[in-house]
């Protein structure tokens, strides 16, 4: 049975995903800490003393993006190194939104070092361009978006299976999207995150990403990269590749679709929640041979999660 990464991107991360892996697992705390001498480099301040601070509890909204985003891409990649590591091998990867960095890096696009450097760069071109906004996730049959209390509000940033969809939008008209989900009785989260991602407004900061990704060196990978955006298998890591994953709508449930018309598969969701796993349980056919894995969430257990998939999938 063919193996899957699963990155998921913005929206998945929170302060101490990874704690325990961290503090227990050499390999996931050796690449943190490499990782994070870049990101002190290029960002001015370390990653893993933010994401790991005593003083900040897992409930807190963690949404400075010049943070999330070196973060985000930092856990997943050391995650895949530790599964590797133990042994269990990806056959490809997909990524989701900014989780195409780390499936790029891990599948060999991209070396992880310009990967994060290019991450931390569209964080600083968002921060330095873009108005404020959020996204929140809706649990509803997404053809809700056409009323206009949404459409007329924000933007669809993606469709993730048949009751979850996300809506995008600056932040003044996040609140009154959010405040008309909870009159209509509609269940929904709002996601921390600090820009409207996947919409127009984060249009601005495409050029200085862009021009930025021009002198970053990207190769042909050594794993077939699936895309969300595309919904198909990557043929070039183009300047504005990158971008587009974080610009153009989710289309998670159509490339989950595409992969399993080639068979069963193992799927192990590297982010740092289990997002893309839940999505799966709701989305895969029920005839289905294919299996579902998911190691971070926030209610701990990863030690015993990463174990449990090493002893079910190593090979």
């Amino acid at each position: 049975m063919s193996t899957v990464f699963l990155f998921s991107g913005q929206g998945s991360h929170y302060f101490h995903m990874g704690r325990e892996l961290f503090e227990q697992n050499d390999t996931f705390r050796g690449w943190m800490l490499r990782l994070d001498d870049i990101a002190r480099q290029a960002a001015g301040s370390s990653v893993v003393e933010t994401l790991y601070s005593s003083a900040r509890g897992k409930a807190e909204p963690f949404d400075r993006t010049i943070m999330t985003n070196p973060a985000i891409l930092m856990v997943e990649y050391s995650l895949a190194q530790a599964l590797m590591d133990e042994g269990v091998w990806p056959d490809q990867v997909l990524g989701a939104s900014m989780g195409t960095f780390a499936a790029a890096a891990v599948a060999g696009w991209i070396d992880i070092d310009d990967a994060l450097r290019a991450v931390i760069r569209q964080a600083q071109a968002l921060e330095e361009s873009c108005p404020a906004g959020g996204m929140i996730a809706v649990l509803a049959d997404p053809a809700l978006f056409a009323q206009d209390f949404l459409s007329a509000r924000g933007e669809l940033a993606g469709v993730n299976f048949s009751s979850h969809f996300v809506v995008t939008a600056k932040r003044p008209e996040l609140a009154e999207v959010e405040a008309e989900l909870r009159t209509r009785g509609i269940g929904h989260q709002k996601l921390p995150v600090s820009f409207a991602f996947h919409s127009r407004w984060i249009d601005e900061a495409k050029a200085p990403f862009v021009s930025f990704m021009r002198s970053v060196p990207r190769k042909r990978g050594r794993l077939p990269l699936v895309c969300c955006d595309r919904v198909g298998v990557v043929d070039e890591l183009t300047d504005e590749y990158l971008w587009d994953v974080v610009r153009r709508p989710i289309r998670f449930r159509e490339a989950i679709a595409r992969i399993e018309q080639q068979g069963p598969h193992r799927y192990i969701d590297a982010g740092p929640a289990g997002t893309l796993a839940t999505f799966l349980k709701y989305s895969l056919p029920k005839s289905t041979a294919s299996t579902v894995h998911a190691i971070l969430t926030p209610y701990g257990l990863d030690r015993k999660n990463l174990a449990a998939v090493s002893a079910a999938v190593a090979h």
